[in-house]
């Protein structure tokens, strides 16, 4: 891929991109990624993507799956629908010649006893409490993150999940043992937003703070963790398919 400074043309486009992506509401995972995959359009084809023919864009994904993945190419592609679309202004006529190999795995499991094991080795309290939620209510990463104190419904006991896959919210059961663990944590930061907020100021940032935990962080200690546990699945806070009642 090449890399060139973007001209002031290509920026003022790029920026109208962005509006619309976000005036779309798309998830912010989505926006990320289709102005990535403009940013990388830009750098290949010198800034000049609005007049793109289908050979061209047949090198481009060419090249792209050799260096990442199927989902990248996907993404890219959708990106580049968007930006003609929205700001462009012109109709979607390209060739449909990217089709993903159909690859069908099952989920990875993690057991109770395996689940146990992360949690007691991870050492860090937020870090803990986190995963256990996670897998307790069978949460994505994502949705875990963005929990919220007024989320939590002791009364009924179920917890409302908010923009979920979808952009859906949902209502998922609260068990007893994860009420009780979350009650005990929150009472470690008594935060009154944020359920996990961020770590980065100790214990007196987190009351305060007005952001949840590093994304990055949940993922490198938990990927740390399952290593040191010996566990050779593929260990992420969303590998478990299955809601486990731990007590």
């Amino acid at each position: 891929m090449k890399t060139t400074s973007a001209p002031a043309d290509f920026d003022q486009r790029y920026q109208t991109h962005l509006k619309h992506l976000k005036l779309k509401g798309l998830q912010p995972k989505t926006i990320d990624a289709y102005a990535r995959g403009i940013r990388r359009m830009g750098d290949y084809f010198g800034h000049k993507i609005d007049n793109l023919s289908p050979a061209q864009l047949t090198d481009y994904f060419s090249d792209l799956i050799a260096s990442h993945s199927w989902s990248a190419v996907k993404l890219d592609l959708y990106g580049f629908k968007f930006y003609t679309l929205h700001v462009l202004g012109k109709p979607w006529a390209m060739p449909n010649f990217i089709k993903p190999p159909k690859v069908q795995r099952l989920p990875d499991i993690v057991t109770v006893e395996e689940a146990q094991a992360l949690f007691c080795a991870t050492r860090t309290l937020s870090y803990r409490v986190f995963y256990f939620t996670l897998y307790s209510l069978g949460l994505r990463l994502s949705e875990g993150l963005a929990l919220k104190v007024g989320d939590i419904d002791a009364t009924r006991r179920r917890v409302h999940v908010r923009d979920s896959k979808g952009n859906r919210d949902r209502l998922v059961p609260l068990p007893g043992a994860t009420l009780s663990v979350l009650r005990r944590f929150w009472q470690t930061h008594r935060n009154p937003v944020l359920l996990f907020p961020n770590r980065q100021g100790g214990l007196k940032g987190a009351h305060s703070a007005s952001t949840p935990l590093d994304r990055g962080g949940v993922q490198k200690t938990l990927h740390q963790v399952a290593i040191d546990c010996g566990l050779k699945k593929r260990s992420h806070p969303t590998a478990c398919a299955t809601v486990m009642q731990l007590t």
